[in-house]
């Protein structure tokens, strides 16, 4: 039973102007790799004609997938825009925990990495109802100059903050998945951070990242700030009061930007003003805070519990916190993780996310 006022969810077929009212999928698929890979080359298109919400099947509509291509199907769904594990009534039943331990936990494994990017989906989508920029992205999309971008369908950008490249195969040559790093007009490409192990990566063109069964190469792209969630609940209405994490990836230029949405996750209030639109901004060694919207409001719970720095030219020594509500700098917990260079964390700034702040790194 649906609450009075709550917002619905539908899925349906593809028509015109089907975009503002349901998801779609792409089809009864099978159980192949050859659908896998054709999964991404589908969501593109869908996404570059104005279709966002998208998905397809995971595992395949029809036939029984093996473990291996069943949990890649996984990894590789989670992040796509519409992410959806179906079947048909003949096939055998393929709950994740119905297959082998091993296949169990790099599922679990890649829905967690789903669950934990959910703030930045939703900012997304908000921004695709407001300006009509494809959530799921081709690297032609954001990359229009480089020609060898252009035919590249087997890995695809988030916005234009994380480029994937999911493993497509069963057995990758020499445990490697080869990924393509573009370049802009001035021959320059960006700077891209493992979201793994925050490595960064300077050079543009093909690079191979070494795979295992747990990894898929995802990348932040340098100059871009990431929100999070990292709490594990049994469900994403569980989330709704869970604190953040921010991840700060600098460019060539030592800066980054980023924004979040959110509001209550189950009403048309925000289309009344109830909600938060901010700006995230960090240059000159200070991260800052700020509604876009200025208009609009939403009394959340969510806090700020940890903001993650990689790409930094040097370690800070010390950091505090400033509030728009007082004059006083509040020291911050400062530590080191990882054994990436550049990279730093502060934890616990514990500021509500509905006010302003800044945070300062010293040198």
């Amino acid at each position: 039973v649906q609450a009075p006022c709550a917002r619905s969810f539908s899925r349906g077929l593809t028509f015109a102007g089907s975009q503002r009212f349901a998801a779609v999928w792409t089809g009864d698929n099978m159980a192949e790799w050859g659908h896998l890979r054709a999964s991404i080359q589908m969501c593109l298109a869908l996404s570059v004609a104005g279709i966002s919400f998208c998905g397809a099947d995971v595992g395949g509509f029809f036939g029984n997938p093996e473990g291996d291509l069943f949990a890649r199907w996984y990894q590789t769904a989670a992040f796509q825009p519409f992410f959806r594990s179906h079947a048909h009534i003949d096939t055998k039943r393929r709950e994740p925990w119905l297959f082998p331990e091993d296949v169990r936990l790099v599922i679990r494994d890649a829905i967690r990495h789903r669950y934990r990017l959910l703030p930045l989906w939703y900012t997304l989508f908000y921004e695709h109802e407001q300006h009509g920029l494809p959530v799921m992205r081709p690297l032609l999309a954001q990359y229009p100059r480089d020609a060898e971008a252009f035919a590249i369908d087997d890995q695809f950008l988030i916005g234009d903050r994380l480029l994937v490249a999911p493993v497509l195969e069963a057995k990758p040559a020499g445990d490697k998945r080869q990924v393509y790093f573009p370049v802009h007009e001035n021959g320059q490409g960006d700077w891209w951070y493992d979201c793994d192990t925050y490595q960064k990566h300077t050079a543009a063109g093909v690079v191979g990242i070494p795979v295992d069964a747990y990894k898929v190469p995802v990348f932040q792209r340098g100059g871009t700030i990431v929100p999070r969630k990292e709490r594990i609940r049994r469900a994403s209405t569980l989330m709704i009061h869970d604190p953040y994490t921010l991840v700060v990836a600098l460019n060539r230029e030592g800066t980054a930007t980023g924004t979040l949405y959110l509001d209550d996750e189950t009403s048309y209030e925000y289309r009344r003003g109830q909600y938060l639109y901010l700006q995230f901004e960090y240059r000159d060694g200070v991260l800052s805070s700020r509604k876009i919207d200025t208009t609009a409001t939403f009394p959340t719970k969510s806090w700020l519990e940890r903001v993650v720095f990689v790409g930094l030219a040097k370690q800070p020594t010390t950091v505090t916190l400033h509030r728009a509500s007082s004059d006083d700098a509040t020291p911050l917990e400062l530590v080191r993780e990882g054994a990436a260079p550049g990279v730093a964390v502060v934890r616990k700034p514990g500021v509500v996310m509905s006010e302003p702040w800044s945070i300062k790194l010293q040198f």
